[in-house]
Order: C-alpha cells, then structure tokens, then sequence
C-alpha cells in the first residue's frame, strides 16, 4: 500500500524526474571518466596492464562494503538528504585526485578511485528505485532507459571533455618513451579540471539538499526494510545479483579498457575510445524506449542482448585487429574516422549491455514489497563486477602487446551466457 505522498508523486514526477535525470549525468560523467583516466595514467605512470586494471578496481570494489550500509543509510536518513551527502562524497574524492596529480602517488590515485566509488554506490543505491518506483512496474525498464540515455550520454561527453581539457595538449606523446618533465606536466595536466569538478559536485550537493524533491515511503517499509537473509529467500534476487556482477564486468571492459586497448594499438585518440562504446550504449536506450513494452518485454530484450554480447565477444577475440573493413565502411560517414574493426567491435558491445541493467532490476525486484530497500542494496552491490572484471582482463592479456589485449576480452563470454541464463531461467525461479 502506497502513502499519500507516494500517490501524490506518481501523478506529477516531473521536477523529481529532471533532479534525478540531473543525478543520473553526474554518474555517468564521473564513472565514464575512468575510461579516458585509465590510459592517460597507464602513460604517465607506466603501468602494466593488470596495474591499470587496478584504477577500475579500486573504484568498482566499493560497493561490496558500501552497498548494504547504503540500504541502511537511505532507510534512516531518506532518499533526499541520502543522495546529497552521495554527492559531497563524491566532491570529496574530486579533491583527493590534486594531491594525487602533485605526488603520483599510484595508491593515492587509488584511493581518490575508492573514495569516489563509495559516494556512487550510495547514489546509486537511491536513484534507482527511485527511478523504479516513479510510475508501473510494467514500464520501470522505459524510465530507467531514459536515465540511461543521460547517464550514458555523460559517458560520450566525458572523454570529450577530458581530451579536451587534459589529454589534447599530449597526444604528440603516444608511444613515446616519456621524460621527467613530460611526466610532470601530464600529470600536473589533472589539477584544475578536477578541482573544478569537485566545485562543481559540492554546489549541486547543497542545491540537492534544499530543492523540491519528495520522499517516496511505502507504508509496508516503514514497518521493516527487511533483513538480507529474507531478501536472499527469493532466487530471482541473489540470480539478479549475480546477473548485474557480470553485467557490470562486461559494461566495464567494453567502456573502460577500449582506450587502453587503442593505447596498445598506437591509436592517438585513445581518450576518447569510451566515447564510441557509450554512443552505442545511448542508440541501445533509444531503441528500449522505443520498443518495451510495446514490441519487445523486458524478458525479450534482455534474452537478444545476451545473444548479441556473445557474438561480439566471439568476433573481438578471433578477429583480425589490423583490419579496418568495418570502420570503412560504417564510420565513413562519419567523417572518415578509421579504428580497427576489434575497437568498433568493442564499441558495438555498448548496444548490446544497454539494456540488461534497466531489465535486470525490475524482474529482479519484483513482488519483493518491504524488502526493495535491502534488496537494491544487493543489487548495487554487483557493480562489484566492475572491479573484478578489469583485472581478470589484464591477467588474461598477460605480457600487455596488443595481441595479448585482444585475447583478454575471452572473460567477456562467461558474463554474457549467465546473462543469457537469467533472461531465460533465472529470473522465474521463485523457490530454490
């Protein structure tokens, strides 16, 4: 049974929609920046593969000791006042990344890294059932689709922004053996764009704090959030937990291991890479607006994008990654861009992750009543996948030449088929 409030907002959600909206761009700007801020420090600090692995890994691991605490923070302290102090988190961890840049310090940077995760788990924690409880279950995939398009569509002006501001002024630098003052200043290079972003982050934490936005209480959760032991009774949930680990790995290493992957290839625009992915990944919301539920059901959708993530994996690993067919004959268009056909391949992997998270989480969640809270603190704590998977690419791309690079993307095929599985099997299991 819903409150008044909760009715009440149901019917006019269009100031909570835009804040949210707002909240959604923030996430993808500050987690699609890793994908530019990977490679970049990969040069300056003269990172291995599996060590830059470890810039993901440090932000994504997060959520596996911040995720539950954040069901709980959001259960005492509200929606509103939860999503702000998210944010001031986060614009703790922008100023973390100057002395960080001053030092090159790697565990300093790792450490901003983790500081920065805490803050997006805790957000994400919120904004999602939020943004699920906005309007009817049938549909919650739609609205989560637009948040996406926001999100992700940060995810394309993020590398842009960061070439712009930092990595433009260095790109006579790749392949280059770097001296000590080329090293200063790519790293002196962070400093201001970041301590504008933390500026940035602190003035919307406040404006959140004091804007317009409703609480969304259901009566049945004021009497109980609901224990993890509870929530972990229904499998369709602990199925879409583990559905939402490998998601997020896969997500992770198309959008975030591209630069670095063009890095090997001596591509100069690396930082820009995650771009390409997150365009397709906006093309795949659009087309799940579009189409769910009126053409395709959530089930449907989710079961074609597994099946298109396993073809794409196949073709990246075993293709031919001197080869520019693909990019000739798509991109051109476009301006004339020419990628090898692996890079476009691993961009096109953006389509087929679009929309798993936005289906995941309503059949995940489904009839789960008074245990949603604690049960979308263990849903966030999947984007856990994000940390491992990374690394179980840069220990599969071994001594780190491109070659070795290409056939790291192997781990993608074990997330897609569990996937696939959840899509089919998994998330109609209601007893074990």
């Amino acid at each position: 049974m819903q409150t008044a409030s909760t009715r009440q907002l149901t019917q006019s959600n269009f100031v909570p929609m835009a804040i949210v909206a707002a909240m959604f761009f923030i996430l993808g700007f500050a987690t699609w920046l890793n994908g530019s801020l990977m490679p970049y420090l990969k040069q300056v600090l003269q990172l291995t593969p599996f060590e830059a692995s470890l810039i993901l890994f440090s932000f994504y691991i997060a959520v596996t000791f911040t995720a539950i605490p954040s069901a709980w923070v959001i259960r005492k302290v509200g929606y509103k006042t939860g999503m702000a102090m998210a944010i001031g988190c986060m614009m703790v961890a922008g100023l973390l990344y100057i002395p960080a840049a001053k030092t090159q310090l790697f565990g300093l940077f790792l450490f901003a890294q983790l500081v920065m995760g805490i803050g997006q788990t805790l957000l994400q924690t919120a904004v999602n059932p939020y943004v699920v409880r906005l309007g009817p279950e049938e549909s919650a995939a739609v609205r989560v689709s637009i948040m996406g398009i926001l999100n992700k569509g940060a995810g394309i002006v993020a590398p842009i922004v960061f070439t712009a501001l930092i990595a433009s002024s260095f790109s006579g630098l790749v392949g280059k053996e770097l001296t000590k003052e080329e090293i200063d200043l790519m790293a002196d290079g962070l400093i201001l764009p970041y301590l504008g972003l933390a500026a940035f982050l602190g003035l919307f934490a406040v404006g959140v704090k004091f804007c317009p936005l409703p609480e969304i209480i259901e009566k049945e959760e004021q009497d109980a959030g609901g224990t993890v032991k509870e929530a972990l009774a229904h499998p369709s949930l602990v199925l879409g937990v583990i559905t939402i680990f490998f998601y997020v790995a896969a997500e992770v290493i198309a959008g975030d291991t591209i630069g670095a992957f063009a890095l090997s290839l001596g591509v100069a625009n690396y930082s820009v890479m995650t771009s390409y992915t997150m365009g397709f990944m906006v093309t795949g919301y659009i087309l799940g607006i579009i189409l769910i539920p009126r053409v395709l059901s959530q089930q449907t959708a989710l079961t074609g994008s597994a099946i298109l993530g396993i073809l794409l994996s196949l073709l990246i690993v075993f293709g031919n990654s001197e080869s520019t067919v693909l990019a000739d004959t798509f991109l051109a268009p476009f301006g004339g861009v020419v990628l090898p056909d692996t890079l476009l391949l691993i961009a096109v992997l953006g389509l087929a992750n679009a929309i798993v998270w936005p289906a995941v989480w309503p059949l995940a969640l489904s009839g789960l009543g008074r245990l949603t809270s604690t049960a979308s603190g263990l849903l966030v704590m999947g984007i856990a996948g994000g940390a491992i998977g990374p690394v179980l690419w840069g220990l599969a791309s071994g001594i780190g030449d491109a070659k070795s690079q290409q056939f790291g993307y192997i781990v993608l095929l074990p997330c897609y088929l569990f996937i696939l599985y959840f899509a089919l099997i998994g998330h109609k299991k209601r007893s074990w």
